[in-house]
């Protein structure tokens, strides 16, 4: 039987558990639903969190400019943001490997090709690719949309079967009730453009996205027929939990 292919898109918001810190609880939580998920579904990750990796180890002297400075930090804290994922993914039996994406890479065919293949015979083999963007030689994701464009390019490109968005929120909330600080899940939307409506433009305290950039990933991911669910990573077992229908999340088709 053929598996489904998942695309999980984590944010920093979710990794540190809103705090400054890479929590190994939380990577330990998503690897050991991936490993309870895994005779009927392939894992594609997406994941932020280099910068916030660097800044547990190292406070950077400088005197250029702020996003030279989150390049540094990005090229800093990759690796051992990869090394965390790997350690805690292996004593679950699962095998990781890293790839970085440039957004120019999705303007050349040959290049779309390639990601494709590579991607293809790791997932065939077993590894988990764990996609984060170039940040040492690009600037648009620490710019622009804490990587919910490029998971939402990325599975497109790959044909994913989903594309989960994990956040710090029960995925959208209606604006009424957000004002009324008793916020409310949009359980299941078809019309992104109602949706928009409901959207505010705040980003998240670790993040760069806020919901706006999950709402143009979910677009992408829509026009190649793919549906996205926003789910909240924060709580544990999120993704179980919501292929279950026992959380509250937002579920676009």
């Amino acid at each position: 039987m053929k598996k489904k292919r998942i695309l999980l898109k984590i944010g920093s918001n979710t990794l540190t558990k809103e705090t400054n810190h890479i929590s190994r609880g939380k990577i330990e939580d998503i690897g050991r639903q991936i490993a309870q998920l895994k005779d009927e579904y392939e894992f594609i990750i997406v994941s932020s969190g280099a910068i916030a990796a660097a800044k547990q180890f190292v406070k950077l002297e400088h005197n250029g400019q702020e996003i030279t400075v989150k390049q540094a930090l990005a090229s800093i804290g990759q690796p051992h943001l990869m090394r965390i994922f790997q350690e805690n993914f292996r004593e679950l039996g699962l095998f990781t490997s890293q790839c970085l994406l440039s957004y120019s890479d999705f303007e050349k065919e040959v290049s779309k090709e390639n990601i494709c293949n590579t991607i293809n015979v790791l997932v065939a083999n077993n590894f988990i690719p764990i996609i984060n963007e170039n940040d040492t030689v690009a600037t648009d994701e620490i710019q622009f949309g804490d990587n919910d464009k490029l998971a939402a390019l990325t599975a497109s490109l790959l044909k994913v079967d989903l594309l989960i968005i994990a956040t710090n929120t029960d995925g959208v909330y209606t604006k009424d009730s957000i004002t009324n600080k008793d916020p409310k899940t949009i359980e299941l939307v078809s019309s992104l453009s109602d949706l928009q409506k409901e959207v505010s433009s705040e980003k998240s305290s670790h993040g760069t996205g806020g919901m706006q950039s999950k709402i143009e990933a979910a677009t992408i991911a829509r026009n190649a027929q793919i549906e996205t669910w926003i789910v909240n990573g924060l709580k544990d077992n999120f993704i179980i939990n919501a292929m279950g229908n026992q959380s509250a999340f937002t579920k676009i088709i």
